[in-house]
This record gives C-alpha cells, sequence and structure tokens, in this order.
C-alpha cells in the first residue's frame, strides 16, 4: 500500500497490509474465506451448488447459515445450535444482531399467528418504478397480436445497462418462489 498523499516518506517506502481492509477490492474475498473457514470448523457443509449455503444436519435437526455480502441468515430447527453459532460468530467477528428477519434478497417476511407470510411486492413495485410502467393499466398481452420480433429490425441501444438491469431483476422476480 502506497504511502498517503501528506505523509512524509523521504526514503519511498510502502506498507505491506497485515490484514484485508474494508473497501478493498480483496475484502469480501477474504472476510468470506475467513467466514467459511469458520463454519466449516463448527461442522457446517458448504453446499455444491450455491457456495453462499451452509448445512448443519444431524438425524433430528437441521441448521441453515445464508451470506449475502456481508448480511449473514441463520435458521433451523435447533435454537441451541443456532445461539451456538451466533455466539460464536460474534466471538469471532463481533457481528451485530438486527432481530427477525423482515426483508432479505427483495423478499419481504410477515410473521402472523397462523405462520409466515413471504410477498416480493416492494420489490415487484419498485421494478416497475424503475421500467417506468408503474402508472400503466396491465393487459393481457402487452404487445399487438401476431407481432413478429426480429434481431435485425430497429436500432439497438445507445447504453443498454438500464435494460439488462431490469432484466436481472426480473430474472430474479421470476425465479424466486415464495411457495
Amino acid at each position: 500500500m502506497t504511502v498517503p498523499q501528506g505523509v512524509p516518506n523521504p526514503s519511498n517506502k510502502v506498507y505491506r497490509l497485515g490484514k484485508s481492509l474494508y473497501g478493498l477490492k480483496q475484502a469480501s474475498k477474504q472476510w468470506f474465506q475467513k467466514l467459511s473457514t469458520t463454519l466449516l470448523s463448527l461442522g457446517y457443509q458448504q453446499s455444491k451448488n450455491d457456495y453462499s449455503l451452509f448445512l448443519n444436519k444431524s438425524s433430528t435437526h437441521i441448521t441453515i447459515i445464508v451470506v449475502y455480502v456481508d448480511d449473514i441468515l441463520r435458521t433451523g430447527s435447533n435454537k441451541v445450535e443456532i445461539d451456538h453459532v451466533k455466539h460464536h460468530l460474534d466471538q469471532c467477528f463481533g457481528i451485530k444482531d438486527l432481530g427477525s428477519l423482515h426483508y432479505f434478497l427483495g423478499l419481504e417476511v410477515s410473521y402472523l399467528p397462523e405462520g409466515i407470510v413471504l410477498s416480493q411486492h416492494k420489490f415487484t413495485q419498485k421494478l416497475l418504478h424503475d421500467a417506468a410502467i408503474s402508472t400503466l393499466k396491465p393487459v393481457a398481452t402487452p404487445l399487438p397480436l401476431n407481432c413478429k420480433l426480429t434481431a435485425n429490425e430497429g436500432s439497438p441501444l445507445a447504453d443498454p445497462t438500464h435494460y439488462r438491469v431490469l432484466m436481472g431483476n426480473l430474472n430474479i422476480l421470476s425465479h424466486t418462489r415464495p411457495d
């Protein structure tokens, strides 16, 4: 790491970091590596299909941990194990417990006496607003009947970034199944 501007450095030395700093490009990778090692040492198994999913199964209980960037969601059938892993992670990383889950990755979670309700209303409304179609009336078929689309007609978008973001969010919305 180079010395910040304004700090005298007559011998033109650099600093070697002993650990990753928050905000650096490799910081999130280092954080996830350390978290993964910690969870694996506690007996959790990392999913082969989704590396951010960790499972701890016994013959009678299951504990699930999901990691998204620096958010950790934990749930399971054994409250003692959930409290144990929470305490261990707090000792290792100084985590902050935000209480019961209310919103995670576009899913709204509501608690009722009959059970839990999952919804994507807020995510859907934001997607419609971002696409500038939140005020339009719904229709059964948004394109004219018998409309044929071809790859060679029309002009390409000047900046396809907004379109890609909308399509990515639509993809998330259509593949997330709260039921």
